[in-house]
């Protein structure tokens, strides 16, 4: 039989054997007392989510749609998840369900957007507005071209600076997933930077 027991800011469950003792006591995790925080009024609070998960959102876009519209659209996320926190039936999956919503934004993006002309591989090399001359570019061009969840993890491992840990805990996958999706990720990789140095 369990005892729950819930206030303001901590949700406690309590375990009880038959002689009424407890058996364990799980505290809450920090996402879900902040998403606490913010339901019950305290909207400065959802700054400390968004410091907590800007960089991983920042990460899912930036592996999915043109870097200039990156920024932009992880400040409409944000405020997506601020007036739909309320929708949120677990607090503490609160970066699992950003991350979803990330993901779908990108997908409304490249829907949404105009189709565009492309360009011959002489024009592009002249310098158009989607050319990316620095090693950095081309290499975030090549994880761009990764299969997704090697993508994701490789651009918030590599361009957000998350380590594996961070991501598994952020993102709601499993750490195991994670190590898989980076080794992966990187060797192939490694394959593409090989065959483009190859040339």
């Amino acid at each position: 039989m369990y005892e729950v027991q819930a206030n303001a800011s901590t949700l406690l469950m309590i375990g009880r054997r038959e002689d009424n003792t407890s058996l364990l006591a799980v505290e809450p995790s920090a996402e879900a007392v902040l998403v606490n925080a913010v339901l019950e009024g305290d909207r400065e609070q959802f700054a400390r989510l968004y410091d907590l998960y800007a960089r991983m959102v920042h990460g899912i876009l930036l592996a999915r749609v043109p870097r200039d519209e990156v920024d932009d659209l992880v400040q409409d996320i944000f405020l997506h998840a601020l007036r739909k926190l309320h929708t949120l039936r677990n607090a503490a999956a609160f970066g699992s369900w950003i991350a979803m919503i990330a993901r779908n934004r990108a997908m409304d993006f490249h829907r949404n957007s105009r189709p565009t002309m492309q360009l011959d591989g002489d024009a592009a090399e002249a310098g158009g507005p989607e050319s990316n001359p620095t090693l950095a570019g081309q290499i975030l061009d090549m994880i761009r071209g990764l299969p997704d969840a090697y993508r994701e993890t490789l651009v918030l491992r590599l361009v957000e600076g998350m380590t594996g840990p961070e991501i598994a805990e952020r993102t709601g996958l499993t750490p195991a997933s994670v190590r898989v999706n980076l080794h992966r990720g990187m060797k192939l990789l490694r394959t593409k930077l090989g065959s483009k140095e190859g040339l």
